[in-house]
């Protein structure tokens, strides 16, 4: 079967995502900037969000442990959103050919439900060349976890074999592998486009 499709993720891939983005407007920078970011609202804090927690309990939760960051803690979720920079550099262009050239093209991303549909809104001209996007913290299960591909593809209407999946991390890379699909570990948009055109998906 043809390979005729691709699925990717977004952070890291299509778009850069770091908290200190928003945090170093909020915090002078230094040694209280790096201990909230360590300490208070961490990453491993925030992939609760991507499991599907509403952040009204997992924001009250860290309130209560840390009330002296209240606020701080309280713009994470409404100003999630300036945590994203922006696109990774060259992406959006190939999005843009692969679009302009028919492929087909679908995202599994590792996000909260309630803080992608305000970025993707507003992300709405990459976006809109998606014809689907799975998002794990509506679906309550998140990569590597296999049964988020089979959804997906469920979902898209694709075989695996059919479909090219594109992620920063390694283990997600290996578990869209494990479905069937095929594996790209994302390195830049230059190596991506090389592999996709050995694939035969790109002039």
């Amino acid at each position: 079967m043809p390979v005729t499709s691709i699925i990717f993720d977004v952070g890291h891939v299509l778009y850069d995502w770091d908290p200190r983005v928003l945090y170093e407007r909020l915090i002078p920078e230094g040694e209280a900037l790096d201990t909230f970011l360590r300490d208070v609202c961490t990453r491993e804090w925030h992939f609760q969000h991507d499991a599907g927690r509403p952040f009204v309990e997992t924001s009250a939760e860290l309130i209560a442990r840390f009330p002296e960051h209240e606020a701080l803690i309280a713009a994470w979720g409404p100003r999630f959103s300036e945590q994203i920079p922006g696109p990774i550099a060259g992406m959006p262009e190939l999005v843009a050919e692969l679009d302009e050239a028919g492929v087909p093209l679908y995202a599994i991303t590792n996000f909260s439900g309630e803080f992608f549909a305000p970025f993707r809104a507003q992300e709405a001209h990459l976006f809109g060349c998606f014809r689907g996007i799975v998002v794990s913290g509506d679906e309550r299960v998140m990569k590597p976890d296999p049964a988020i591909y089979r959804l997906a593809l469920d979902r898209f209407g694709l075989a695996a074999e059919e479909a090219v999946f594109v992620d920063d991390r390694v283990e997600n890379v290996a578990g869209a592998q494990t479905v069937g699909m095929i594996g790209v570990v994302f390195t830049g948009a230059e190596a991506l486009r090389a592999r996709l055109g050995e694939l035969g998906l790109i002039a």
